[in-house]
């Protein structure tokens, strides 16, 4: 969301600069625009912090996520070989 805020002309910094004819400061209307949604943005990253933390509060998979990088796995079996090859040694 900041980088479209950006983008689209959130600040006079961000080359949207009309060229003076303007009837009052842009940056006065922009950073009174920008601190709502700044405000919301953070209030959502909590609420996705808060969320992930309730469905992770479960002790089954805390021990999965503990474990995971010693999962284990069979070795290959067989080679390049295969059943209907036979034993053909040159047509």
């Amino acid at each position: 969301m900041g980088f479209l805020r950006r983008l689209l002309g959130g600040s006079s910094e961000g080359g949207r600069d009309s060229g003076g004819s303007d009837a009052g400061p842009p940056d006065a209307t922009a950073s009174a625009a920008v601190v709502p949604a700044d405000e919301d943005e953070i209030e959502r990253e909590r609420e996705l912090l808060r969320a992930e933390a309730v469905r992770l509060d479960n002790d089954l998979i805390q021990r999965q996520l503990r474990y995971a990088n010693r999962s284990w796995t069979p070795p290959a079996q067989g080679g390049s070989r295969r059943a209907d090859n036979g034993d053909r040694t040159a047509d």
